[in-house]
């Protein structure tokens, strides 16, 4: 069993940044692949951005290709998402996601998720 704890969270004006931090117990973590989704009040739960097992490979979902970073650092079992030029719409509890294999497969979920942290974007 994977346990998931993400942090950094919180409130930030329209532009602002954010790092979210997600730490996991596993010591194989460097062989899971591993996510962010977000869900916003009323919306379903999508993926934000995804980062292959070894960091080689990444992928990012639209709306937050060159504002948004995905990284991992394999000795300290932590991925991060760097959050620049946020949006309102950004407005959602992001949550961390492992999956057991070496890459992320496009529309699908985590094996294991973490209990959210909620970003709120000002206007």
């Amino acid at each position: 069993q994977v346990q998931l704890v993400e942090s950094g969270g919180g409130l930030v004006q329209a532009g602002g940044s954010l790092r979210l931090s997600c730490a996991a117990s596993e010591r194989t973590f460097s062989s899971y692949a591993m996510g962010w989704f977000r869900q916003a009040p009323g919306k379903e739960r999508d993926i934000v951005a995804a980062i292959s097992s070894n960091g080689a490979g990444t992928y990012y979902t639209d709306s937050v290709k060159g504002r948004f970073t995905i990284s991992r650092d394999n000795a300290k079992n932590t991925v991060y998402l760097q959050m620049n030029s946020l949006k309102p719409e950004g407005t959602a509890v992001y949550y961390c996601a492992a999956r057991r294999s070496s890459s992320w497969p496009v529309n699908r979920g985590g094996d294991y998720w973490g209990q959210g942290t909620q970003v709120t974007v000002s206007s």
